[in-house]
């Protein structure tokens, strides 16, 4: 091995602009709000793999970095486009063959009788295999109450090609916090091998809004002043009843604001509509809703 002084100068920003890593941060900036926590801890795992990169090409020994990564979180927190801009991080710097992402769930792994859990996640793993797994709702991939499950022949499988074909597959688990701590403390080979975890937490108000803003933005859609002064009473109510699923749930509130707007369109006139019409929730769409009846039957 080369002595410390006579290993050859590295271009540390050549192989980032190469890599495309500043696009892939920065899309992930753009494309996300709020979630600074998981943001910095990406960046720092992108700067880890970058690094054992350059060290590799001075030809300083190392073991490989442990890729294998669990994301923790409540459901629409942004754990599958982070996966997303994960798999375009390994891919750039040379860690993965092909950079896909495979995103399955225990349908897809584990079969429903003897026999077919075996073929079922081969298959999974070779669509997958030079890329990323992202296996979401990890954990019911275990049911020990159950003798004629299956699932733990996934697993084996799974620990299997994990250690083995390291090199080659980068597996994300993904789901609640606490379901995956039992998942993990019920499988400990599982949890030796994943080096990297991930919390995603829950969005506040304020980025809730942000979030529909940007939605509509795409979407070509504004609110009115008086319905985004709704739309932030609607998401303060939502958030405090159940299944409130965060971006999921702030996309699926819009989806039903725009189904109203069209059908009050529809119904009340009779002119030709402007374009502003067209692109404009206003409040009465938002108040429709049957978030603000079930409040008022509370209060």
């Amino acid at each position: 091995m080369l002595a410390t002084h006579e290993l050859p100068t590295l271009n540390l920003k050549a192989v980032y602009r190469d890599a495309k890593i500043g696009e892939v941060l920065d899309a992930l900036e753009r494309d996300l709000i709020g979630l600074a926590p998981v943001k910095r801890r990406v960046r720092e795992i992108a700067s880890l793999l970058l690094i054992e990169k350059l060290r590799r090409s001075a030809g300083l020994n190392a073991d490989p970095p442990a890729l294998h990564m669990s994301f923790t979180g409540n459901p629409g927190t942004g754990k599958t486009t982070v996966a997303l801009r994960m798999a375009a991080i390994l891919h750039g710097l040379g860690y993965v063959r092909r950079g896909q992402l495979v995103s399955v769930t225990r349908d897809d792994l584990v079969g429903q009788y003897i026999g077919h859990t075996a073929p079922k996640t081969k298959e999974v793993l070779k669509r997958a295999m030079g890329g990323v797994l992202f296996i979401d709702e990890a954990y019911y991939l275990y049911r020990p109450g159950n003798e004629r499950d299956y699932g733990q022949e996934a697993i084996e499988i799974l620990l299997q090609v994990m250690e083995n074909q390291r090199d080659d597959l980068v597996v994300i688990f993904a789901g609640y916090k606490d379901r995956m701590d039992s998942f993990f403390g019920s499988n400990p080979g599982m949890a030796s091998r994943v080096a990297h975890h991930i919390d995603f937490p829950d969005y506040d108000v304020d980025e809730l809004f942000a979030i529909a803003e940007l939605m509509l933005a795409r979407m070509q859609y504004d609110l009115s002043e008086a319905a985004a002064a709704a739309f932030r009473d609607y998401i303060a109510l939502r958030r405090r009843q159940p299944h409130f699923a965060n971006a999921r749930s702030i996309r699926n509130a819009l989806d039903r604001a725009r189904l109203r707007q069209a059908a009050r369109l529809v119904e009340r006139s009779d002119t030709v509509l402007t374009r502003a019409a067209l692109c404009t929730i206003e409040a009465e769409d938002i108040r429709a809703s049957r978030v603000f009846q079930a409040a008022g039957e509370a209060s």
